[in-house]
């Protein structure tokens, strides 16, 4: 595909929990190989704590990030991407901007952590949770092997994943 870093946009609403925590593990994981970026149709404005909380228990550096607007990455000179992931359910339903080259979409949709009631300690098992699962979703697609896999054959690996332990709704919408 690319001769240089993947770019890779998870979506989300409210930009302040999930797209956030993918974005820091694909950072991460795939420091190299991958540059992501996170934003939200409706963002919060500010990044929840309790993801902040997490990605600094697990030794992230969270200085940079911040609730931000998809709007951002659709002016000109922002990173062109090649993969654009919605990992939450109200997100895939929307009209997103149109994103230029093409990149390829999948939603892996996952609970919302934000979400959570319950005493700190159940809050805070499911951002663990959150976590956990995109990990686990991020592992099998920085192990796909990009550069030799086919369009279509792609698309299905990126599909497939969306379905792994803990997917919520079956979105179908292209972004």
């Amino acid at each position: 595909m690319v001769d240089r870093p993947y770019n890779v946009l998870f979506l989300c609403t409210g930009n302040s929990a999930r797209s956030i925590i993918a974005e820091a593990i694909l950072n991460k994981m795939g420091a190299g190989h991958f540059c992501a970026y996170s934003a939200g149709s409706q963002p919060k404005g500010r990044v929840n704590p309790h993801t902040i909380h997490l990605l600094d228990n697990l030794g992230y550096d969270t200085s940079g990030y911040r609730s931000k607007s998809w709007d951002e990455f659709a002016q000109a000179g922002e990173p062109e991407f090649d993969f654009v992931f919605t990992v939450c359910d109200s997100a895939a339903a929307e009209a997103c901007p149109v994103w230029p080259g093409h990149p390829a979409t999948a939603h892996w949709g996952i609970p919302d952590p934000a979400d959570a009631k319950g005493t700190p300690a159940e809050i805070a098992v499911a951002f663990e949770d959150a976590y956990r699962m995109l990990n686990q979703r991020i592992a099998v697609f920085t192990a796909l092997p990009l550069r030799s896999i086919d369009a279509l054959s792609l698309q299905s690996k990126l599909r497939e994943i969306g379905q792994m332990e803990g997917s919520t709704a079956n979105a179908t919408e292209e972004h």
